[in-house]
């Protein structure tokens, strides 16, 4: 029996508001913003910080001043006041707790955040990966507010830096098919992708 759902996607797909249908339809926790806040906690930081760093990999300059203060000030430091910097190395560190944690909570869905990798060993867990044709992309993130040249520059290089980002801390591919058990076209629109989804889902269920 499947207790938990982790929803991986393409950004400006509608993921989130569909995997909050989902939850809702099964009556199961949403695990979104909970886990950015979840991260957050862990990190000692906040989610809006956690937003800005997670899956993104960290500019070279960033690095190196990052490098630069834990070399000239943390060493001096007594334990208890060590500097709490966040970065996306130590996001993706304690991202496997977080996820771990959303997973015991009882039947949830779960967006993003590597779910599908940490769970992937998990048989009561079913894997989804949604995305979407650019354009609709893009005129899905216009109809919610963006300016057109907004929309084009966070579709063509937020991905992108999502798969930098896989790569480097996890060492896979993005997308990755072979962890996913099905995967959506969601311009069908995000209440026929979340029925498609629940459908499956119990399809999924009814096998012996």
């Amino acid at each position: 029996m499947i207790r938990a759902v982790t929803i991986e996607r393409e950004f400006g797909c509608g993921a989130s508001e569909i995997a909050s249908l989902v939850a809702s339809r099964l009556g199961w926790s949403l695990w979104d913003e909970r886990l950015t806040q979840e991260i957050a906690r862990l990190t000692e930081s906040t989610p809006q910080a956690v937003e800005q760093r997670e899956g993104r990999s960290d500019p070279v300059v960033y690095r190196v001043f990052k490098d630069f203060l834990r070399g000239a000030f943390e060493g001096g430091l007594p334990p208890t006041n060590r500097l709490h910097l966040l970065d996306s190395r130590r996001i993706a560190a304690v991202s496997e707790t977080a996820v771990q944690t959303a997973y015991s909570s009882g039947p949830s869905v779960i967006v993003g955040r590597g779910a599908q990798y940490f769970l992937r060993s998990r048989k009561d867990v079913f894997h989804v990966f949604l995305y979407a044709p650019r354009d609709a992309k893009i005129r899905r993130l216009i109809s919610r507010g963006a300016t057109e040249n907004k929309a084009i520059q966070q579709i063509d290089t937020t991905d992108k830096s999502r798969a930098a980002y896989v790569r480097q801390y996890f060492g896979l591919k993005w997308p990755e098919p072979h962890l996913y058990h099905a995967m959506f076209n969601t311009e069908m629109g995000e209440s026929c992708t979340a029925g498609m989804l629940v459908e499956c889902l119990q399809q999924f269920n009814a096998q012996p």
